[in-house]
């Protein structure tokens, strides 16, 4: 077996991983990025880049069959073609892909290595059972992957994650797709607009992550024109005469269906079950994910850190990226330990209408300011009668916005509208930079525009706000984060 010894080693050669490995650099040449599988990013590959492709394409048929409200009437059949819809899918994913690669293939060859890392101590990997590393700090940035119930292994190859649909060579003909989050909305949403006969199953009621009880309900009845929901199913799947067979129970009601496939997107499990932490004495939480300092990404064991998904904190691109930087950085500068950036929460679903959240959601502000309800303010949109979004056909949603009584801060936003990944950007900037609701308000406004629904949200909650003549209100000691 091949020895070497490093400064730093970064395990995972993602999105975090690659991060974490240019920033480790910086301060030391001794790194080495091993990775299991291929280098290159979930996004990339399997996950926001080419879903969105798919999306495009199901928006596309979408928009071809409802032109006749505004006169304009296309002659004719839509037809779909299931091969150059995934032939595009394909295409582009690897183009994108292929930009991953050439970053890669710049690092030196000399620090990459494949293989699968496990923690022998402390200070000891061993990759397969080709090389041994003893190093001085570490980076965990193993990624994630979709849950997989027991009970659905049975199910054999129709059962489908993310990482098949993007796979396909055509579209089938029916899919059911359980778990009505990011994943299943987005993808659920878009095979049905590009004719796949779809079913959304989920449990508890919840949809798209929102927390906002009034936002909530207006999602479900807009995708529940549209979809096939069933949010609080008790559900049983089989294997009959080569289909998925779906049993549910849902509001004292039952009823069954035969699917081609079944996807499975009810979340995602870090990647840290099985990477030898059981011969770390290293703090986990719950699911056995290693705790770690957000601002630092530092472990309770100080020369070891973590990024990205692997973190079980905020699983998406940019959270990734900047974990990974973090991490990287202190790794390789240890024992100074920095503060990294850490940017105000933004989370966006590409489902139409699109779904956004920002800063802290509703249930988070629930809980900080219960001893304090009256503290927490919310002022509200809808979308129905906005003028830009009835030109454009568009007006179905709901905006909340969140702010602190006493001062008037902004804390937070959900919606599901139009131009959501557009309003949610201007609204985290605004809680980034800690602005109050009267400052949001002095910021220019175009007319027509949608975001115009952002300043009557605004404005509905600055109607309720009192602002104290001192930093000593009741409010202004509710804790923060």
């Amino acid at each position: 077996m091949k020895t070497l010894q490093a400064d730093v080693i970064i395990i995972g050669g993602g999105t975090s991983g690659m991060g974490a490995f240019r920033a480790a650099r910086r301060h030391t040449d001794s790194v080495y990025l091993i990775e299991d599988h291929h280098f290159g990013t979930t996004c990339a590959r399997v996950g926001c880049m080419p879903s969105k492709l798919l999306i495009a394409a199901a928006e596309a048929r979408h928009h071809a069959l409802h032109t006749a409200p505004f006169g304009v009437h296309v002659e004719g059949t839509v037809r779909v073609d299931g091969r150059e819809v995934m032939n595009r899918v394909k295409a582009e994913r690897d183009r994108f892909v292929g930009f991953v690669v050439e970053d890669v293939d710049a690092f030196p060859a000399e620090c990459k290595i494949l293989g699968k890392a496990r923690f022998v101590d402390a200070r000891t990997v061993e990759v397969d059972e080709h090389t041994r590393i003893t190093f001085k700090r570490a980076v965990i940035a193993t990624g994630s992957r979709s849950i997989i119930l027991p009970a659905w292994q049975a199910l054999g190859d129709k059962l489908i994650t993310n990482d098949d649909v993007f796979s396909w060579d055509t579209l089938p003909e029916s899919v059911a797709v359980f778990g009505p989050g990011v994943i299943g909305l987005e993808l659920g949403q878009a095979l049905h607009r590009l004719g796949v006969r779809v079913s959304l199953f989920g449990i508890g009621g919840g949809l798209g992550g929102i927390s906002d009880p009034v936002v909530l309900e207006k999602a479900k009845a807009i995708f529940g024109a549209e979809l096939d929901l069933h949010l609080d199913a008790k559900t049983t799947v089989e294997l009959d005469n080569g289909q998925v067979k779906v049993s549910f129970e849902e509001n004292g009601q039952s009823g069954s269906a035969h699917f081609d496939y079944m996807l499975a997107a009810i979340g995602r499990t870090p990647n840290t079950d099985n990477i030898g932490l059981e011969n770390l004495d290293i703090e986990r939480d719950t699911r056995g994910v290693p705790v770690a300092n957000r601002h630092t990404m530092q472990t309770s064991l100080p020369h070891i850190f973590i990024a990205g998904d692997a973190s079980n904190q905020l699983p998406l691109l940019h959270e990734a990226s900047d974990q990974g930087v973090i991490a990287g950085s202190n790794a390789g500068a240890y024992p100074e330990i920095k503060r990294g950036l850490r940017r105000s929460m933004i989370g966006v679903i590409f489902s139409n209408p699109q779904i956004a959240s920002i800063g802290a959601r509703f249930t988070q502000l629930e809980q900080q300011y219960a001893h304090k309800p009256d503290c927490m303010l919310t002022g509200e949109v809808s979308f129905h009668n906005q003028g830009r979004s009835r030109v454009m056909l568009v007006n179905q949603g709901h905006l909340r916005v969140y702010a602190e009584q006493g001062t008037g801060r902004f804390l937070g936003a959900e919606m599901v509208g139009p131009a959501a990944e557009h309003i949610a950007h201007l609204l985290a900037w605004a809680h980034q930079n800690s602005m109050t609701v009267p400052q949001m308000l002095e910021m220019p406004f175009y007319h027509p525009v949608i975001e115009e629904g952002v300043r009557t949200a605004l404005r509905d909650v600055n109607a309720k706000l009192k602002i104290a003549d001192t930093a000593h209100c009741e409010c202004c000691e509710c804790p923060g984060e």
